[in-house]
């Protein structure tokens, strides 16, 4: 039997970790592909998942969305959510977050632009305005509007049409325009102020588009946050949102030219 010395030992040991080296060397870099963790309005929703595969395929890099009202993601990464690129549904809360030293002010982008739509899955309930003028008991959803840029944006509306105070007796709230697309498509809601990428894909119901002379145009921005300022894959993420092949996702889905 050889007899095993403190010299063969260490030979051993280094022979084993250049042969580990070697393997972590062989391994694909899409095994080895970075990740960032995306905080995502709602309404971009289908758009995002999109992009994320898009950039996955062509970075290797993974993109980890969390969805809600901009509002509500805003709020988590203030108590600390370790999200690192923000994608709102607003001006607003971007800079805010730059402000409040949260995120990297040179960062700052207007990624869309985004459009309202009066929607109902009744397929001759809506054909303009009028449908908001009829009388009626039933209810109309739209986002919170203090917490969705969205809801914000049909109070809007509805309030530039004179409205807004015949209908608020009638209105239900969701958390975010996701879920007040759900209110109108399950029929827990007669109509539903929605976002056009919402219904833009399919052809059930009714929609009106509601023009830009009764509210603002909704302008989305990014930024990245203190969290991906050392992560390569959060800083490629948002470059990757401004490329040709993300615009091409965002047009499809019915948003505008960024600013």
């Amino acid at each position: 039997m050889p007899r095993i010395t403190p010299c063969s030992r260490r030979w051993r040991r280094t022979a084993a970790l250049f042969v580990l080296a070697a393997a972590v060397l062989l391994v694909p870099a899409a095994a080895r592909a970075g990740e960032v963790h995306v905080a995502v309005a709602a309404n971009f929703t289908a758009a995002a998942k999109e992009i994320a595969a898009l950039y996955e395929a062509a970075s290797g890099d993974r993109a980890v969305l969390s969805f809600g009202s901009t509002g509500q993601l805003y709020t988590q990464i203030d108590q600390g959510a370790p999200f690192e690129v923000f994608l709102a549904a607003d001006r607003e809360r971007p800079r805010r977050a730059v402000e409040e030293g949260l995120a990297e002010p040179d960062s700052l982008v207007t990624y869309a632009t985004g459009r309202i739509v009066l929607y109902s899955r009744d397929p001759g309930r809506v054909t303009g305005e009028t449908a908001l003028r009829q009388g009626g008991s039933g209810k109309l959803a739209i986002a919170n509007p203090a917490t969705a840029p969205y809801g914000a944006a049909a109070v809007e509306a509805m309030q530039a049409l004179g409205v807004y105070g015949a209908l608020e007796s009638r209105l239900v709230r969701g958390n975010s325009i996701a879920q007040t697309y759900q209110f109108v498509d399950s029929g827990s809601a007669d109509l539903g102020f929605v976002a056009l990428s919402q219904v833009i894909g399919h052809h059930r119901g009714s929609r009106w588009v509601v023009p830009f002379r009764l509210y603002a145009p909704i302008a989305q921005d990014a930024v990245l946050l203190n969290a991906g300022r050392d992560n390569p894959a959060a800083a490629g993420f948002l470059r990757f949102l401004q490329g040709p092949e993300a615009r091409a996702v965002k047009e499809k889905y019915g948003y505008g030219a960024a600013d």
